[in-house]
C-alpha cells in the first residue's frame, strides 16, 4: 500500500501564505499534533496554519487532525506531480510514489492526445498528465460517484470529463481505440491484507479503491483484458501495483496480448507496469 508524504506538498509548507495564528499559537499546534503521534508535527502545523482561515477554522483543522483524520482531508488538498488537487472525505488521497507513473506515461508517451485516468479517485493522476502534456481530450472514470464529483472539480481546468460506472463500461463509446495513455491506479492491497493498513486508509479511504481482491490483482487483470480495444496504435496502458506482485501483472498484461515493460523507482518504492499496443 503506498504510503502517504508528511504533509499535502511532501515539504515544508510555505510561510508565506496567510496565517491564523502568532508564533505562541504555532507552538500549540505543534504540541498538539506531537501529543497525537504526528511525526511531522512542525510541518503539519504550518500547512495547517497557512491553509485555515480564521483562529477557529484553524481549531477545527487541529481537532481532526487529532482525531486521526488525513492532513490532506483536513486542509482539503494534495500536491500531486507539481499540480495542487482539492480531496475530500470519502476519496483517495493521490500518494506520491504514483507520481512514478504519471513520468513513465510521459516518458513512453510524450505526445499523447488522448488521455485517460482510469480508477481515477480524485483525477490527481489524469490533472499531472494534462499539465504536463498540454491540451489533451482527456476522460476519468471511476465507480465511487464521491470520487466522480472530485475528480470533475480537479479536471474543469484542463477540459476534462469524469464518468460514474465500472471501468471501461463508464468511458464514451467513440474513445475506442483513440486513447494515447491509459492510466490506472487500479485496487491492488490484497483483500486479506486491509485490515493491515495503517488507520487512515483503512478508515478514511472507499474500499473500493485498496482492495484488489484475493491476490490484489482482480482490477488490474480485468483492466489488462480490455485495454487492447481502447489503445490507439503506439498506445500504453499503465498500472502501479506491489513489489512481490509485479511479475504476475507482467504475466497478465502479456496474457491481454500488450508488450509488458515493469519500471521501479527505488526512492518512492514505486513499481509501474507499462503495456505497449500491439498493432
Amino acid at each position: 500500500m503506498p504510503s502517504r508524504s508528511p504533509s499535502p506538498s511532501g515539504s515544508s509548507a510555505d510561510s508565506s501564505g496567510p496565517s491564523a495564528g502568532s508564533s505562541a499559537s504555532r507552538d500549540a499546534v505543534v504540541v498538539a499534533l506531537r501529543a497525537a503521534g504526528c511525526v511531522f508535527a512542525e510541518d503539519e502545523a504550518d500547512l495547517i496554519l497557512a491553509t485555515a482561515r480564521t483562529p477557529a477554522e484553524r481549531d477545527a483543522m487541529v481537532a481532526r487532525r487529532v482525531e486521526g483524520i488525513p492532513l490532506e482531508l483536513v486542509v482539503g488538498w494534495a500536491e500531486f506531480h507539481g499540480v495542487r488537487v482539492t480531496v475530500e472525505p470519502g476519496v483517495f488521497v493521490p500518494r506520491r510514489r504514483t507520481e512514478f507513473l504519471v513520468d513513465q506515461a510521459l516518458a513512453h508517451a510524450p505526445h499523447a492526445s488522448v488521455v485517460v485516468d482510469l480508477c481515477c479517485g480524485s483525477g490527481a493522476v489524469g490533472a499531472a498528465l494534462a499539465a504536463s502534456l498540454g491540451p489533451v481530450e482527456l476522460h476519468a472514470a471511476d465507480i465511487d460517484p464521491v470520487a466522480v464529483r472530485c475528480a470533475r472539480r480537479n479536471l474543469a481546468a484542463h477540459g476534462g470529463h469524469a464518468h460514474q460506472g465500472d471501468l471501461f463500461d463508464a468511458l464514451p463509446a467513440g474513445l475506442r481505440g483513440r486513447v494515447g495513455i491509459l492510466a490506472a491506479n487500479v485496487p491492488y492491497v490484497p483483500s486479506g491484507e486491509v485490515p493491515l493498513l495503517p488507520a487512515e486508509a483503512r478508515d478514511h479511504e472507499p474500499l473500493t479503491a485498496l482492495d484488489g481482491g484475493g491476490d490484489g490483482l482482480d482490477v488490474l487483470r480485468r483492466v489488462a483484458a480490455g485495454a487492447p480495444d481502447w489503445l490507439a496504435p503506439g498506445g500504453v496502458l499503465l498500472v502501479e501495483t506491489g513489489e512481490r506482485q509485479a511479475p504476475a501483472a507482467v504475466e497478465a498484461f502479456a496474457r491481454a496480448g500488450l508488450t509488458p515493460r515493469p519500471a521501479v523507482d527505488d526512492e518512492l518504492f514505486a513499481h509501474v507496469v507499462t503495456g505497449f499496443a500491439v498493432r
